[in-house]
């Protein structure tokens, strides 16, 4: 088994939605007489940068820099994004501000290790802050080993396919997260990495493996992209480039939240990549680093010291 290379040096340029995922904990001994749900005695309250953020996260956790591009409002939960991105160090964290919006929340209340609820808050940004973005994305590219797409639908990313033709034009990697069931805009990237349930949304059902296999190298070339790769909860993962597809098989381990897995796997992809690493074996590695981020509670990160341990090494 070959060592983990080092990501001290690795530079990622991470663009896309961000939102605050914060968290009540708390207990629940009985039902509310006003309705028939649980009450929630909170007791601790938690704040994680989510989306875009979280990716930027689990960069700055494996040891790689990040430049992280993203609008928030000019609010109390931009402020918190802000400073908890700002904590992390290696995270430069750029978000332009957008009064007319509210940065978008995800609150989760949580009882014994179960979530009880969601609630979401978010609004679009203005056109005026998402040329603004753009503009910060044209002067840092340069700087950049990878470029990281994080695509969570919330319409900060409405520039995505000049995003993509810059980046390819200077011969940067570019991965996308994708949304929706509309992919022609991701046309032109390297890679994109979407999870099952993702690619049945644009693809449609299989009835086998080879079925899928077609179905994946069909999508694939209509959008121009260098490989896909298919993320399959147990199932594991699938990379479809032009020489054939690759299998990496998942470990069976203890689940116990999937949320922000695939911020885990994509800025894993990225770090390897950036170190010249090639994609089966940066597909290796997001697989161990995935399976260890879902025995973890929330939006979480992997840092490469527990991938090594993980390894075995």
């Amino acid at each position: 088994m070959t060592a983990l290379p080092t990501f001290e040096k690795a530079k990622i340029l991470v663009v896309g939605d961000v939102m605050l995922d914060r968290y009540w904990f708390g207990d629940v001994s009985r039902i509310s007489p006003e309705a028939p749900v649980p009450v929630l005695k909170v007791s601790k309250v938690e704040e994680r940068p989510g989306g875009a953020a979280n990716v930027a996260r689990n960069i700055a956790a494996l040891g790689a820099h990040c430049t992280l591009l993203s609008v928030v409002g000019a609010d109390e939960a931009g402020d918190c994004l802000q400073r908890l991105l700002t904590e992390q160090g290696k995270v430069t964290a750029m978000l332009h501000r957008d009064d007319t919006i509210s940065t978008t929340i995800k609150l989760r209340a949580v009882a014994r290790q179960q979530q009880l609820l969601r609630i979401d808050f978010e609004t679009s940004p203005s056109h005026e802050v998402l040329n603004a973005k753009l503009a910060d994305f044209r002067a840092k590219l340069a700087g950049a080993d990878v470029v990281v797409l994080s695509d969570y639908g919330k319409g900060g990313l409405a520039h995505i396919a000049e995003m993509i033709r810059l980046a390819r034009a200077a011969g940067k990697p570019v991965l996308v997260d994708p949304k929706g069931d509309d992919y022609a805009r991701y046309r032109g990237a390297t890679l994109l990495t979407p999870n099952r349930s993702e690619f049945r949304e644009v693809a449609g059902s299989w009835k086998s493996e080879d079925d899928l296999t077609a179905r994946a190298e069909n999508l694939r070339k209509e959008l121009e992209l260098d490989a896909l790769l298919v993320t399959r909860s147990e199932e594991g993962m699938s990379l479809y480039r032009a020489g054939g597809a690759l299998h990496e098989p998942t470990q069976t381990r203890e689940v116990f939240d999937v949320s922000g897995a695939g911020d885990t796997v994509i800025a894993t992809l990225a770090v390897m990549l950036a170190t010249g690493e090639g994609l089966p074996e940066a597909m290796r590695i997001a697989n161990r680093a995935a399976g260890i981020v879902v025995g973890k509670l929330g939006t979480a990160v992997v840092s490469r010291d527990e991938i090594i341990q993980d390894m075995g090494l």
